[in-house]
């Protein structure tokens, strides 16, 4: 029997040679395969052949005559319109972008630090910059010119930006590669060629000379803003710790009568437990916020009884024209301890909590040379209280 180009009722009703039989209307990849049976008799079924995720596969439609060739043209071009959408039409949904992010994002949560911003972060410049052309996409659909879309905009502008959400996007979609959705990051070496540079002069974080550190205190202090924020920025100025692990900061952590202040290594940006010498003004700032303790356990908990925002203290400064940011203090400190003290370089990078790059240096650096750091966080306590030296 002459294999028909376009299947008909009477064909697929009458055919007796066992073979595939492909229909040629449509062009749905749908075929009758015929096959002989144990009892000798033969097995008409419908097949679909059809691309996705790259991947050439077989979807099973039914049996003939239970399904007719009629019934079998519908499932198959139903298939086909799934498939337009994105879905998997053997039930399996292929994630749009923003499903898949939230898969990430999950999957990365449980190594983000307590209290860190990195969740926010990416949502926030998802939301921003990817979700309004690519959120409701599915994954396997999203192409390196759709990546170009969303980066372009804030490439000059806001290149470090830029640079984080196309790093976002590259992790979305190395997920979706491990999940079987595609098989290239469009977000990856492809795109490196087609960006023009945006590579500007390094900006730092905007310091004060050390020899006004103390005048800016004192502006803070009679700043008449809420006590446990202008205690914690004294206490950040004096300790020259970062920001989040200030506003983090837990009675639990806190050793009064050792004058010790142990964060752990969930809190810190290197993952490493760093133990605080703490001098007298900074004891005394504890003093003074133990009147504030509440329940959730915060040495410098907001009004709401939470922990205060990482805007709070950048606020605090723009308001009182004072030209630094939190993080400054940390390089005022540093510039400090370079120029007026005779204390050793390792000494002032301990203080600062900054991982020793040299391997073999490293090494042989057993101790977080405690004692000698308290005698530095004394001396720069002093530098910005004389007169309670």
């Amino acid at each position: 029997m002459k294999r028909p180009r376009i299947l008909s009722a009477a064909f697929v009703r009458t055919v007796s040679q066992p073979g595939r039989y492909g229909d040629g209307r449509g062009g749905y990849g749908l075929s009758l395969l015929v096959k002989p049976t144990a009892n000798g008799r033969l097995s008409k079924t419908w097949s679909q052949r059809v691309r996705f995720h790259g991947r050439v596969t077989n979807i099973g439609l039914g049996a003939y005559p239970i399904v007719s060739l009629a019934e079998a043209r519908q499932k198959a071009l139903a298939n086909r319109r799934t498939i337009e959408k994105g879905l998997d039409p053997r039930g399996s949904r292929v994630p749009t972008f923003e499903q898949a992010a939230d898969e990430v994002i999950a999957i990365h949560a449980v190594g983000w630090k307590r209290g860190g911003k990195s969740e926010a972060q990416w949502r926030s410049s998802l939301t921003a910059y990817v979700y309004p052309r690519l959120g409701r996409r599915g994954v396997d659909r999203i192409t390196t010119a759709d990546v170009m879309a969303c980066l372009l905009p804030i490439w000059h502008t806001r290149p470090e930006t830029a640079r984080r959400v196309r790093q976002r996007i590259g992790a979305v979609m190395r997920w979706a590669i491990a999940q079987g959705y595609r098989t290239d990051n469009p977000a990856g070496d492809a795109i490196t060629a087609a960006l023009p540079s945006n590579m500007g002069r390094r900006q730092h974080h905007r310091a004060l000379p050390h020899a006004d550190v103390a005048a800016s205190i004192a502006n803070i202090r009679a700043s008449g803003a809420y006590p446990t924020t202008i205690l914690a920025f004294e206490f950040l100025v004096l300790t020259a710790c970062r920001s989040g692990e200030v506003r983090g900061a837990q009675w639990d952590e806190i050793n009064l009568g050792e004058a010790t202040w142990t964060i752990p290594p969930a809190r810190m940006k290197t993952g490493r437990q760093h133990r605080v010498p703490l001098p007298t003004r900074a004891l005394e700032l504890l003093t003074d916020a133990q009147r504030y303790r509440d329940y959730s356990g915060l040495v410098f908990p907001s009004a709401t009884g939470r922990e205060l925002s990482d805007a709070t203290l950048p606020k605090l400064l723009r308001e009182h024209n004072i030209p630094a940011v939190p993080h400054g203090y940390r390089s005022s400190f540093r510039d400090w301890a370079a120029e007026l003290t005779d204390t050793p370089r390792q000494i002032c990078e301990l203080a600062l909590a900054h991982v020793n790059n040299d391997r073999v240096e490293a090494a042989y650096q057993r101790s977080d040379l405690f004692d000698r750091r308290r005698q530095l966080m004394n001396d720069w306590a002093n530098y910005l209280n004389p007169t309670r030296g």
